[in-house]
Formats: structure tokens, C-alpha cells, sequence
């Protein structure tokens, strides 16, 4: 099969094309035939030999991908909550080995591709899906406050393929959201997907505009990929009992933030990353999107924002655009006679 290596650690053009064998599923797993697999910044990490893949995964890059079931076990004592078989078409979400023609993935980090869409559109659902549920709803614990009135958001990076998806989500189920982006064609766009504010952080402060939007008391959580020296403002945006949860360092790893204050105002700040989760976590996961997701991007409330879709021969071109942070929402590579 075709797939997409990291030769050596290094800039984009590391990324080569090269021949692999076809990877066998393991028991609990499935091969799925790729259509089109989506790029992440974990990705781009991992190309500068700064995310290593967890144990067991495959080194290819690659953590989401569409395309049709061909291969692997089904029946007792494989876990299958979604009745998928041989010739289903499905997204996964994958530890690594997306950036092939051929994938596997366990099972139950297998969701149906949503009536409507095609296999380009879903690749660009599980990682940002994922990552967006586990982190704003199940960490984060965006919901209602204890009197009852629905909980307010800030996402930092709204312009992101994480992003779109959070604002998307949280304004479908009711929540007022706010975003920052750094430009201000990015906040437009932000705004048009359902948030309420959308901040240009170049020439605006994001703590004075929340607290403005907030008669004072900050938003309930913040979902977070920069991190260093934002933390301390952050949490100067967020309400009594608010949390960060923090998903990325684009900032820097390290803050200086006052004890005395997450104390006083009981505030929480999390954090996680999803590719070294067990499959167990990611199955929840998985069933919590089906059941509250689906439904909505099948109803076209939350659909799938791309940027652009490029042959995946062209996957050093795509890194450099996710690295020059020029788009909005995903990246989606096609496998094609192109390739």
C-alpha cells in the first residue's frame, strides 16, 4: 500500500510517499480501506520528533480517518456498539498509521459516517470530535450552573479545526460561546459558526471583552491550546468555580499563576491529551458523540468546516499550511490517482 512516512525528523519535506506493507488488525480491531485521513498539530509534532507515538501504535502519522470497512473480526467478545460489518463506510479515530491506504482501528473507535456527508467530510470529524467532547463536556463540565442557567464558554484558537468544532457544539446545545482569533476575517468566521463574540487577540484583551460580555463575572470554562504566559489572564476571565482545561502548549509549557487565587475563587485547571487514552475511554467517548453529535450534524446544525481537501501526495504542502496557522478549521488529504 501508499503511505506517507516520516523520514527523518525535520521540516515538511520529510513527508515522503513510500510503499508499506498492509497492516493486519489485531483482535478487537478493523482495516479499513482509506478514503481520506485529516491532519492534526499533533501530527505536525510528531514530524519534529516532538510527539512520539504511544507504545503499540503505528509510526506513521495519522489519527483520523473515512473510508469502508474491509477487513477484520466481528462476533462475540468484540466489542461492536454500533452493529458496523464488512463494507461499512466509517470514520476512526486512530493512535497513529492515518496517513495510509490502509488503517486499523479498534472497533469501538469506529462511528458511522453521518448521513449526508462524504467520506473527505467525515475524516475531518474524529480527532477535533473527540478531543472537543472528552475536554469541554466530560473535563471541562460545561453545563448548568448551580442555579440552573446554562454555563458559558471561551475557546481560545476558535479559527482551529478544534475550534470551529467547539463553538459549533456548544452553541447547538444551547451555550453561549465566545472565541478569540488572530485575525478579523478569522472572527467573522468564528461568529458565523455560533459565536456569540469572536475576539481579535492582536488588538483587542480577551479577559477585558469577556468580562464586559459577562456583566463582570467571567465565562465558566475556557478551553485552552496555548497555555505559558496566558494562563494567569485566563483565569483572571473565568468565573468563581470556572475551569481551564489546557490541550495544547503553543504558548509554552510553564506559568506563573496565584495559588491564593485558584483557592479563593475555587478554580480548577485540567488538562489532557486523547491519543494515549485506552480504547475503553475512547469507546464512551465515541458513544456519547453518536448519541448527542450525530443527530446534529445529520440535521446540518454542526457540519464539518474544511479548509481545503489536497491529494495526499501533497501531505508536506499541508503540514506547511497548518504550520503557517492561515486557515480555518481542517485539513483533508484524499487518497486518488493523484497520489
Amino acid at each position: 500500500m501508499k503511505a506517507i512516512e516520516i523520514t527523518e525528523f525535520g521540516a515538511p519535506d520529510v513527508l515522503k510517499l513510500v510503499e508499506r506493507p498492509r497492516p493486519d488488525p489485531k483482535r478487537g480491531e478493523v482495516l479499513i480501506k482509506v478514503a481520506a485521513f485529516g491532519i492534526n498539530r499533533p501530527d505536525v509534532f510528531q514530524r519534529k520528533g516532538a510527539y512520539a507515538p504511544p507504545a503499540g501504535a503505528s509510526d506513521l502519522p495519522g489519527l483520523e480517518v473515512a473510508g469502508e470497512i474491509v477487513g477484520g473480526e466481528f462476533g462475540d467478545g468484540v466489542a461492536n456498539p454500533f452493529g458496523l460489518t464488512l463494507g461499512d463506510r466509517v470514520c476512526a479515530l486512530l493512535a497513529g498509521g492515518g496517513y495510509a491506504e490502509y488503517a486499523t482501528a479498534p472497533l469501538a473507535q469506529c462511528l458511522p459516517v453521518p448521513a449526508g456527508l462524504s467520506e473527505v467530510e467525515a475524516a475531518s470529524l474524529p480527532e477535533t470530535f473527540f478531543t472537543v467532547w472528552s475536554n469541554v463536556f466530560d473535563r471541562g463540565g460545561l453545563g448548568r450552573g448551580e442555579g440552573g442557567e446554562q454555563e458559558t464558554l471561551l475557546v481560545q484558537g476558535g479559527s482551529s479545526g478544534i475550534g470551529v468544532t467547539a463553538i459549533q457544539i456548544a452553541h447547538a446545545l444551547g451555550f453561549r460561546v465566545f472565541a478569540t482569533a488572530g485575525t478579523d476575517e478569522k472572527c467573522r468566521a468564528c461568529e458565523a459558526l455560533g459565536a456569540e463574540r469572536a475576539i481579535n487577540y492582536r488588538n483587542e484583551d480577551f479577559v477585558d471583552v469577556v468580562k464586559s460580555l459577562t456583566n463582570d463575572r467571567g465565562v465558566d470554562v475556557i478551553l485552552d491550546m496555548v497555555a505559558g504566559t496566558y494562563v494567569p489572564r485566563e483565569l483572571s476571565a473565568l468565573a468563581d468555580g470556572g475551569r481551564l482545561v489546557v490541550i495544547a502548549l503553543l504558548g509554552g509549557a510553564k506559568a506563573e499563576v496565584s495559588l491564593g487565587e485558584i483557592l479563593r475563587r475555587r478554580l480548577t485547571i485540567t488538562g489532557s491529551t486523547l491519543r494515549p487514552r485506552p480504547v475503553e475511554f475512547k469507546a464512551r467517548i465515541a458513544a456519547q458523540l453518536k448519541e448527542t453529535v450525530w443527530p446534529l450534524i445529520e440535521a446540518g446544525t454542526v457540519r464539518p468546516v474544511i479548509h481545503c481537501v489536497l491529494p495526499a501526495s501533497e501531505a508536506a504542502q499541508a503540514h506547511a499550511l497548518m504550520e503557517s496557522s492561515e486557515h480555518v478549521g481542517k485539513i483533508v488529504l484524499e487518497w486518488g490517482a493523484s497520489a
